[in-house]
This record gives structure tokens, sequence and C-alpha cells, in this order.
């Protein structure tokens, strides 16, 4: 029982970053005792990985539609994996300097999602993979999406390469998206092809936000709604369990008009961050002062 609730406090204690980090670990080191279990079982684990990868076909993909949230958090090789985290926990510090975890979690989701279409595309259209059959697992397209995205918002952001010295990040996603263009030749067509479409999502990120739209509201949003309704549930259960007097649903009442909703506090923190607080109205000061408020209390208990 310690070791879980050790495990509970350090999943609390970490930000969305950190927490996709963990998802993607964790099921790498499950997938990896299910296969050493299999072997000494003499079966194979390949059911389980056909049921998390996302398959080429649409109509294959129209049978396993969890596929297309599944694959982006299956890795099935140690350095893949490695370079991977590594490469979303540096790139995903800076991305955080700028924008919301949100966001982040958002565009992750966007550019795992853009990666899918432009391979399942790929495999209905391009000649060179008509007729093949593939699979596609892996963070990658996600994570150039948000490589990306803070390059283009950011492009002259400076970052210590250990052989390079300072480099901006403009020329890190330039020459990112170089090699990888350069390696659908070596083999792979698909998976880099999955990388393209993670790189377009990150594209359109990057420039419309400079714009001031952000095309991860929606999804955020969405996600938010059925959050709220799942937490509306199970308050109205415990509800009918323990009556309230008048005098608590008052103060509820009173409680939930006063807080701000996410959207607003979004907005103003992306303000903070491209402005500084001086560039914040006084309705959106109180508004941040009454969200830490409330913030500090729901801590308390």
């Amino acid at each position: 029982m310690g070791f879980i609730n050790d495990i509970k406090q350090f999943w609390n204690r970490g930000n969305l970053l950190q927490h996709i980090i963990i998802i993607n670990v964790a099921v790498f080191i499950v997938l990896k005792v299910m296969a050493v279990v299999a072997a000494m079982l003499a079966t194979d684990i390949t059911p389980v990985l056909l049921a998390t990868e996302l398959p080429c076909s649409a109509i294959a993909l129209l049978h396993k539609p969890w596929t297309l949230l599944t694959y982006m958090f299956v890795h099935t090789n140690l350095w893949n994996i490695l370079f991977n985290m590594l490469w979303l926990y540096w790139l995903g510090r800076i991305f955080l300097e700028f924008f919301t975890p949100k966001q982040l979690g958002g565009l992750y989701f966007l550019g795992g999602i853009g990666g899918a279409a432009l391979f399942v595309l790929g495999y209905s259209v391009l000649p060179a993979l008509s007729g093949q059959q593939a699979l596609l697992i892996g963070s990658s397209a996600a994570i150039l999406a948000i490589v990306v995205a803070v390059a283009i918002y950011a492009p002259d952001y400076r970052i210590n390469l250990l052989l390079f010295g300072e480099i901006s990040l403009k020329w890190v996603a330039l020459i990112t998206v170089f090699i990888d263009f350069l390696g659908i030749e070596a083999g792979n067509f698909g998976g880099h092809l999955s990388h393209m479409g993670g790189i377009l999502i990150g594209a359109w990120f990057g420039f419309a936000i400079r714009s001031g739209h952000d095309i991860t509201r929606w999804l955020n949003a969405a996600i938010d709604s059925v959050v709220n309704a799942l937490n509306g549930k199970r308050f109205s259960a415990r509800d009918k369990k323990k009556p309230r007097n008048s005098a608590d649903a008052q103060s509820d009442v009173a409680s939930d008009s006063a807080a701000p909703t996410e959207s607003e506090i979004d907005a103003i923190l992306i303000k903070l961050k491209q402005s500084g607080y001086a560039a914040l109205t006084d309705e959106e000061k109180a508004t941040l002062f009454r969200a830490s408020g409330n913030k500090s209390n729901h801590t308390q208990r």
C-alpha cells in the first residue's frame, strides 16, 4: 500500500508534461513485462499490440477507433522511447515558458491525430504504399508538433547543444524536419509520413497563435466539458447520500459565481506570458487574484 501511495504522491506533484511522460514510460514497462511473461509461457503479446497500434486502413480504423489515441503512448523499443521522452521533456519545458499545460496537452493530442491522419491518408492514395499493410505506434508525431510550434512562436530562443554551443530554436526545428524528410528514402515511409503530419499541426499552432488564435481551445473545452459532466454526476450522487442545509447550498452558489472559468484563466495567463503583468487590465488582475484565492481554498481542503 505504501508503494501505491508513493506513486500517487509522485503523480500529484507532477505537471501535465510529466504526466504524459509517466504514461508513456508506464505503458512501455507494462508491455515489456507482458512480453517477458509471454516468452516464459511460450506465447506472445501480439493481440495486445494489435489492440493498441493504429492500422493504415481507414476501414480497419473504424473498427478500432480508440487506437487513434492509444498508438501515441505505445513504444516497444528502448532507444526509441528514451529519445522521444528526452526530446519531449527538453522542448516541452521550453513550450511551457510561453504556453499553458493545457495547450501542451491539447497540442500533443492534435499532433498525434494529425500524424495518424496523414499516415492513413498516405496508405490510401500514394502509389508507393498501395496495397501495403502497416501499423503505427510511437509519440514522435505528437512531440514534433510541440517542437515545431515553439520554434515558430519563439524562433530566436537560444539553447545550448553539447557539440554546437548556443543555437536558435528555428535551426533545431529546421534541421530536425529536414533530417526526418530525408529519412523517408531510408525506409519506414509510413512512420516518417506520420511525423510530417505532426509537423504540420505544430506549424499550424505556431502561426495561428501568433495571430491570436489557439487551435487547441476547442479540444480543451471539450475535455473540460466531459470532466465537468463527470464531476457533476459524482457530486449529485454524493448529495443524494448526504442532504445539505440551505446555508451550505447558498454558500456554494456564491462561491461558484465568484470563481472564474478555465477559459478566462487561460486567456489571462497567455496575455501575462506575452506582455507581462503591467499589460493586464484591472478586471483581469482581479480575476487572476480570485483564481489564486480559489485554488488556495481547494488546496487547504
